[in-house]
């Protein structure tokens, strides 16, 4: 397991989502106002792109049909989605967001 750079803390202000790639794996990294969460791009219902939906709260909505997912947990909140997506570990330290990936 390696923790890998993604951001300058600066970077992500609270309620926005950034894409970031470490090799082959996208990321949608989320800052709520209670923290920093990382999870797969890729909303499990039909593959759409996850980074281009709503932040709401510590709930992501994908655009193409409206699934939510907890980016704490990963949790599918509503259909059609009903497979959680990957969370990773992330930490915010000397103004940096990194994330751990296995």
């Amino acid at each position: 397991m390696s923790w890998n750079r993604v951001a300058e803390s600066s970077e992500l202000e609270a309620g926005k989502v950034i894409v970031v790639e470490i090799g082959e794996t996208r990321l949608a990294v989320c800052r709520t106002n209670n923290g920093i969460y990382a999870i797969d791009d890729l909303c499990t219902h039909d593959g759409g792109p996850l980074d281009q939906g709503e932040l709401i709260g510590e709930q992501i909505e994908c655009p193409r049909h409206g699934a939510r997912f907890d980016v704490t947990s990963g949790k599918a909140l509503t259909l059609p989605a009903v497979r959680p997506v990957k969370t990773y570990p992330v930490r915010e330290q000397d103004g940096k967001i990194e994330v751990e990936l296995s």
